[in-house]
């Protein structure tokens, strides 16, 4: 049993939880890799990403070739004496999240704000060229 469990999480290449006395759960921890809403008005996508206990100075987002990234890490907090861990779930580490730029979006105008663990991306539309019916007199 222990050996498929082994098995099991290494295929889906995650660790598995310890107890204190040393023997393995069968509780699997999602990776790190934020949740985020993504909407649109007139004006701008908004990509809103849940980066929880995330410093600013440890989030990067750039836009280049039609892909928007965020990468960035969480990072453990350093063990204090006389305090043990008997279960770690929330997960730790670098991350990064790519979405595709529509094609009505400017990579040049793109803003970024972080407040109270949440970072929030604006893509400001361009405006594009109206089509308009155009009637051509035949000669």
């Amino acid at each position: 049993m222990e050996a498929l469990q082994h098995g099991r999480t290494n295929l889906i290449n995650r660790s598995p939880v310890h107890r204190p006395e040393g023997q393995i759960e069968p509780v699997a921890v999602a990776e790190w890799s934020p949740l985020v809403d993504i909407s649109e008005d007139e004006t701008e996508y908004r990509i809103k990403a849940e980066l929880p206990e995330v410093r600013k100075e440890d989030v990067k987002v750039t836009a280049q070739e039609g892909t928007l990234t965020i990468m960035g890490e969480r990072k453990f907090e350093q063990e204090e004496k006389g305090r043990k861990y008997h279960r770690v779930e929330r997960a730790y580490g670098s991350f990064g999240r790519s979405f595709s730029l529509p094609d009505d979006a400017s990579p040049a105008r793109v803003s970024a704000e972080f407040k109270d663990g949440v970072l929030t991306v604006h893509l400001v539309k361009d405006e594009k060229i109206k089509p308009q019916l155009v009637e051509v007199k035949v000669s």
